[in-house]
């Protein structure tokens, strides 16, 4: 139900008080991308009317200013993750691009022929397709920690699987497509025992769950901003210093530089060495803003809420007969999968639209995944703080006037 907490929450985001096709809006497609609080959307137009300006170049006024409140963001971050250093944080476009960043750098570099990479049945398509590409450049070999029929992995099976070749694992904390959360500090443990390097997708985590870098000792950890409440377009990289330093350079341009000639060019100390040109400097700032409000709120209750509302959209959702929940792990975040045998998901996603609930159909950007089910794709409904039990209950009675429309 709505509390005057949760009232005064929702307050904050003006979209949610808008109409679609009539009805008042019902967002359940978080896990593809958040909305924003009011807090978020005053920072960027501040940013724009008051101090736009190229940063860590300029030495006037509305430079300084700008290249301070950069700088703010990318601390903030680093107390986000728990992160040893500043310099370990570096931003990037997104999830996609932080992934591509390392595959690029740190792939080319130590991937050999006939050395392995593992990931799971679960990866987003952005933690498939750089590694098949970096493979197939390298001639080495990749491999697929397989999916059990509960939506969790099969950690016997991710253990046959390392040995001495294995270089890399690159695993997703959370699942886009089915919610589970997997247990990375497991996972990390285990492969660094190979001496293989542990990439983590953190792009459906940092929201949801703590994420401490440090303890979970990853050696990369990648997630997006606008996830958690931040604008598009930000996102961010975080790699051991060593690694990071070691690497070579992704892209090239001004200010990854220190000196260049026609002779020689030598780059730029960490984290710069990886943002060349000018970067997103509105949206990396408003990150912070992003930051805050999750911090204001607090990431225990912000679970506590978001947990509730699964356990009650699970509950509701079971006893709607022939509806099949996809991913039944004991462990997951607020995000439910779920199909019909003899309704596509698109036909019941068109029909809730008209009704103003917003949600996904489709495979999710995990067509291995859907395959490994054989299901074409599902229906995800994905919860966040702003979203309420009331909102759920029209969910369901959308669902039951979708099944009668379709029958």
């Amino acid at each position: 139900m709505k509390t005057p907490e949760n009232n005064a929450i929702r307050a904050q985001f003006p979209i949610l008080s808008r109409q679609v096709n009539g009805k008042n809006l019902i967002y359940f497609d978080n896990a593809a991308t958040s909305q924003k609080p009011q807090s978020v959307i005053d920072a960027l137009s501040d940013y724009y009317s008051r101090y736009n300006a190229n940063i860590h170049r300029g030495i006037h006024t509305l430079a300084e200013e700008a290249t301070l409140a950069y700088e703010a963001s990318r601390h903030a971050v680093q107390e986000f993750i728990g992160a040893a250093m500043v310099e370990e944080i570096i931003f990037t476009r997104g999830t996609t691009e932080g992934i591509n960043l390392v595959a690029y750098t740190w792939g080319r570099k130590n991937i050999k022929a006939g050395d392995e990479i593992l990931i799971s049945g679960m990866e987003h398509h952005s933690n498939i397709v750089p590694w098949q590409i970096l493979c197939q450049e390298k001639n080495a070999v990749l491999k697929v920690i397989p999916v059990l029929d509960d939506g969790t992995l099969s950690m016997e099976q991710y253990r046959d699987l390392l040995h001495e070749r294995t270089k890399l694992v690159a695993i997703v904390q959370v699942s886009n497509a089915l919610g589970t959360v997997n247990p990375v500090k497991e996972i990390i443990s285990m492969a660094h025992q190979f001496g293989a390097k542990v990439l983590v997708d953190g792009a459906q985590s940092a929201v949801h769950l703590d994420i401490d870098v440090q303890d979970l000792d990853c050696d990369f950890f990648a997630f997006s901003g606008h996830k958690l409440y931040a604008p598009t377009g930000i996102g961010v990289l975080y790699g051991k210093k060593e690694l990071l330093e070691a690497m070579p350079v992704f892209q090239g341009g001004g200010e990854m530089i220190k000196e260049v000639s026609f002779e020689l060019t030598t780059y730029n100390d960490l984290p710069y060495k990886y943002e060349a040109g000018t970067p997103n400097i509105a949206d990396t700032i408003v990150l912070k803003t992003a930051l805050d409000f999750i911090k204001s709120i607090g990431k225990e209750q912000i679970r506590k809420h978001e947990n509730e509302l699964l356990d009650y959209a699970t509950s509701q959702l079971e006893s709607i007969p022939g509806l099949k929940i996809i991913g039944q792990a004991k462990e997951k975040v607020s995000l439910v999968s779920f199909v019909f045998e003899n309704i596509h998901p698109h036909d019941v996603g068109i029909i809730l639209d008209q009704q103003g609930i917003a949600l996904r159909t489709g495979h999710h950007c995990t067509q291995p995944l859907m395959k490994r089910f054989g299901i074409p794709g599902t229906i995800r409904a994905s919860f966040a703080i702003y979203n309420t039990k009331e909102e759920i209950d029209s969910l369901i009675a959308g669902i039951y006037k979708s099944i009668k429309m379709l029958s």
